[in-house]
């Protein structure tokens, strides 16, 4: 009986062979632990592993539904290559093996490596491996590597760790067990999923209060005690009244800012000085650590004079201006952030966005005298960086999360900045009820990792100086060329994006295209559907990875593309690599990439596989690994040139950050014996002691260093015992950002070293400012609000991540296609009825959509699923099937970038420190479509056809599980 007989036959089969396999789930990016249920060799049944940390046995609708990605009808399975003489978009391809794969691929590379590395880019979607990938593109040479994150919330990350040294997502989270009240802004319903709904559930019905702050009231909103609608784009205005209010009611914790943040430090008031609005260095002072300079002032109260700060006895003033003895004007960085928040009052705010005054009002004191006057303690014993002894841990149990709603707008840093310091005012960070740190985290301020330096850093067959991505803390770290002129095909960290540590992902195609700063040969994409829904300008992309030169030639000569699945993107590819699905791979969740930690400890993980590879799919891993010896690389190859790993799996077990550093992909059971923990010699069984024990790793941190961890002594001694940490000094949070000033000042032509293009002069000036301010996002502030009056922004449905799950059978039942939803008075007001075709239209482009009612959204604004709507015959689904005929995407009403004033040349859509994509800003206007239009989107392609190697379609089984059985081709 064939697998598709079994599959809508249920009734018939024999209960054969069973056996269960553990392995950590990939549906989304919050790796569960699953437990995979077989029959004679065939997924079945999937669901949680009871005993894994971060799940608890809870599992989602996408991962119990894995067992669909497994027979997929728009599986990839062997290695294409576009037929000599046919077009990209065509999808002609001839199957080839894998061992002229690795040889075409070996010739082209190669040869790029030994004339000019930065004509090869590598560029991820949300994978889970880029400690993988991104050694790849160094050892390489290559600084033209990124994955998704300038795309999804770069600013969440940045924006917090260039504060407080940790973020939310994998770094850091709410602490719901002990907190009291609980504020989620901008976090949709799929983020962090199952062990966010676990921690939620509890924490409710525990007694605690939950705000949701949302433009729209769905998933974990939905559950909110209190939702508050807030317009897209203005969360900054909001958090900067609240900060305005915990300061002038006195509500913030002074002895939390005076102890750990840099509150208390003096600020050189000095404007025609060239250290103006820096800190005021003290000269005799401990430098402690060269690279993040410690020996600053406070001005002690006790004796009225300044001081070296954390002087045993001393107490810093927060406030007021003083002289230095050389006669130098200063003021505590806190007075600083109370003149900043003067103006920035709730009746201000009100106006901004949308929220009443009452409301801020009331938000505000309830987070200040929740966090005063419901303090926990902790029975804990634990020293400070500076040998102070406490004999409790306290905490202030008031909770925040955030996520991409802060994050994807052109303001997005400055507002998760604000984020940061309104959550330091209430004492909260790493204390109990509060924000906690996830190993690795903290990490200095900014973290040590620092990108190339210049074109010089990037020479024919040598490894990449520096990181391809970094963490830049002066001018003089910025990756430009000597006329200040980027040198990444994206344009990260040059004076357009300069704090661009995720990269852009979104700007790679349309650099190349324009071959603005340079032309690249090939382009290689993992994972990333970047002619679809991982473009904010899809129909323009789509036109350009087909453009040519003169000569006939492509613009972006070579495209390579990576999936296990085809998508809209595979058809433009000039070679396919077929991947295997997360059930047929070895992988790891690493502390060195994208780690999975609990606040008690490091926590990481792998994936063995359950089923064998279909057909000829092989695991990126393993692609990445195979190439990396074949061109030599020296991280891959032993002295006398032969390859040191047989594959993956066995560079996993081997590999070491440098000889001898007993630190590998791997924390766990390390040691030959697998006796050792995070720092160990290579464990030949490592893969099968992780299998023994759920595949999953956890590390239990002393309860003495589990808390205050950016001033804990003993905890800071262990991280730089076990490398995760350089140094051992303590990490103040930033208040005041004299790093961002230091960009500031060399706008200015106040500093030396590196200087801004003249044309991005002011633009760097504004908005590297050393204190959070609050600015509408560039697109809002470039379109006619009349004519556009709504905001529009898309969300991922909780059911469904990315464009990965569209074939899916399961899911398609929940989510075949989706509406833009509209508030009621919105709708009517343009004569719009609930379920009517509309027509939605940007500056940039329209799209035909159905219209659904919901008063679970802010008047001004309206929303959508993001990537349920695919291209005709994308996925192997019908052309007919409802994903290309009623569902849409937004994203063709977006612009990757927005012209200039006078004509200059256009500057990408992107926040300009971080280069996060502004795909939040879009500015929209709605009318009803015509009775004589056709009942479908808009705008449609040409139906994909199948590849070689592709399954059938399977219509009559994707319809059975759609919960109707019929033999038609449409729809399905």
């Amino acid at each position: 009986m064939t697998s598709e007989q079994r599959l809508s036959n249920p009734q018939s089969e024999d209960i054969g062979s069973l056996e269960v396999k553990k392995t950590t789930c990939y549906m989304c990016a919050c790796r569960c632990g699953i437990r995979v249920h077989l029959r004679d060799g065939e997924v079945r049944y999937i669901d949680g592993n009871p005993d894994h940390p971060l799940n608890q046995g809870v599992i989602c609708a996408k991962g119990a539904s894995g067992a669909m990605k497994q027979v997929s009808p728009a599986r990839l399975t062997a290695p294409l290559l576009r037929r000599e003489g046919t077009e990209r978009g065509a999808g002609v391809y001839d199957e080839i093996s894998w061992d002229e794969t690795f040889s075409l691929l070996e010739k082209r590379l190669a040869h790029l490596r030994a004339t000019d590395p930065k004509k090869f880019a590598l560029f991820t979607g949300r994978d889970q491996m880029q400690a993988l990938t991104g050694l790849f593109a160094k050892q390489f040479g290559t600084p033209n590597y990124a994955a998704h994150g300038g795309f999804c919330s770069v600013n969440m990350a940045a924006g917090m760790i260039y504060t407080i040294g940790g973020s939310f997502w994998e770094f850091g989270g709410p602490d719901l067990d002990r907190a009291k009240l609980f504020i989620m802004i901008g976090t949709a319903e799929d983020h962090h999923s199952n062990p966010l709904k676990i921690a939620i559930s509890k924490f409710k019905r525990g007694g605690g209060r939950f705000v949701s702050i949302n433009p729209i009231r769905t998933g974990y909103s939905a559950i909110a005690d209190e939702w508050v609608p807030v317009r897209p784009g203005t969360d900054g205005a909001l958090l900067l009244a609240l900060i305005h209010v915990i300061i002038d009611k006195g509500l913030y914790d002074r002895e939390f800012i005076a102890r750990y943040t840099n509150g208390g430090q003096l600020v050189n008031q000095m404007p025609g000085d060239g250290e103006f609005g820096l800190f005021a260095m003290d000269a005799d002072g401990e430098v402690l650590n060269p690279d993040y300079p410690h020996n600053k002032f406070w001005w002690d109260r006790h004796t009225d004079s300044a001081v070296a700060t954390h002087t045993p006895g001393a107490d810093p003033r927060l406030r007021g201006e003083y002289l230095m003895p050389d006669g130098k004007a200063v003021k505590p960085a806190f007075q600083l952030l109370v003149e900043r928040v003067a103006g920035y009052t709730p009746e201000w705010a009100s106006g901004i966005t949308g929220i009443p005054v009452e409301t801020i009002y009331r938000l505000a004191h309830e987070m200040g005298v929740t966090a005063r006057d419901h303090k926990i303690h902790l029975p804990i014993a634990w020293t400070d960086s500076w040998g102070v002894e406490h004999q409790t841990v306290t905490g202030n149990p008031v909770a925040f999360h955030a996520m991409r709603g802060l994050a994807a707008h052109s303001n997005g840093f400055h507002t998760v900045r604000a984020l940061a310091i309104l959550m330091s005012l209430l004492g909260t960070i790493d204390r109990p009820g509060g924000f906690r740190h996830k190993a690795p985290f903290p990490r200095a301020i900014p973290p040590i990792a620092k990108p190339p330096k210049g074109p010089q850093d990037v020479k024919p067959n040598s490894v990449l100086e520096g990181m391809p991505l970094g963490f830049p803390a002066d001018p003089n770290d910025l990756f430009v060329d000597e006329h200040g002129g980027p040198v990444r095909i994206d344009k990260a960290f040059s004076w357009e994006h300069p704090l661009s540590v995720h990269g852009l992902m979104h700007s790679v195609i349309t650099n190349a295209w324009r071959g603005d700063p340079y032309r690249i040969d090939t382009l290689m994409i993992f994972m990333a559907n970047m002619a679809w829904n991982s473009s904010m300008n899809t129909s323009q992309v789509r036109t350009m990875l087909t453009d040519k030169d003169a000569d006939g030639g492509y613009k972006i000569p070579f495209l390579v593309v990576c999936d296990a699945f085809q998508s809209e993107t595979t058809a433009f590819a000039d070679l396919v690599l077929p991947d295997t699905t997360y059930l047929e791979r070895h992988d790891v969740m690493s502390i060195l990439d994208r780690p999975i930690s609990e606040f008690d400890g490091p926590v990481d993980a792998v994936r063995i596989p359950v089923v064998e590879p279909l057909g000829q799919c092989k695991p990126f891993q393993e692609v990445i690994v195979e190439l990396a010896s074949r061109l030599k690389l020296p991280a891959f190859t032993a002295a006398d040139g032969t390859r040191k790993f047989k594959g993956y799996t066995d560079f996993v077990v081997n590999y070491e950050t440098a000889p001898g550093s007993g630190i590998g992909f791997l924390a766990g059971w390390r040691g030959a014996d697998g006796s050792k923990s995070i720092v160990g010699e290579p464990n030949p069984n490592q893969w099968e002691m992780y299998a023994q024990n759920n595949c999953v790793f956890h590390h239990e941190l002393p309860p003495a260093y589990q808390f205050m961890r950016n001033w804990n002594q003993g905890y800071m001694n262990w991280s730089k015992s076990v490398r995760m940490r350089r140094d051992a000094d303590p990490i103040l949070i930033h208040l005041y950002s004299d790093v961002l000033q230091k960009f500031r000042l060399a706008a200015q032509g106040k500093r030396a070293g590196k200087q801004p293009p003249a044309h991005l002069r002011e633009r760097v000036a504004r908005h590297f400012d050393p204190l959070p301010f609050y600015q509408a996002p560039l697109e809002m502030q470039a379109t006619d609000g009349e004519r556009y009056p709504l905001a529009a922004v898309t969300q991922r449905p909780m059911a469904m991540y990315h464009s990965w799950d569209s074939q899916n059978a399961w899911l398609r039942q929940i989510h075949s296609h989706n509406y833009l939803f509209v508030n009621p008075l919105a709708a009517r007001a343009q004569g719009i009825a609930d379920g009517d075709w509309i027509w939605v239209e940007s500056t940039w482009g329209q799209v035909r959509c159905m219209c659904r009612f919901s008063e679970a959204v802010e008047p001004g604004t309206v929303w959508t699923w993001n990537a349920i709507g695919k291209a005709a015959g994308a996925w192997q689904l019908g052309a007919a099937a409802d994903e290309a005929k009623k569902g849409f995407l937004l994203n063709h009403l977006i612009s990757e970038v927005l012209p200039q004033a006078g004509g200059a040349a256009p500057l990408s859509n992107s926040d300009p420190i971080t280069g996060q994509a502004g795909w939040y800003d879009v500015r929209v206007r709605i009318r009803k479509a015509g009775a004589d239009e056709p009942a479908e989107t808009s705008p449609q392609f040409a139906p994909m056809t199948p590849v070689p190697g592709m399954g059938p379609a399977r219509r009559l089984w994707q319809a059975y599980f759609a919960g109707r059985k019929q033999p038609s081709e449409g729809g399905a």
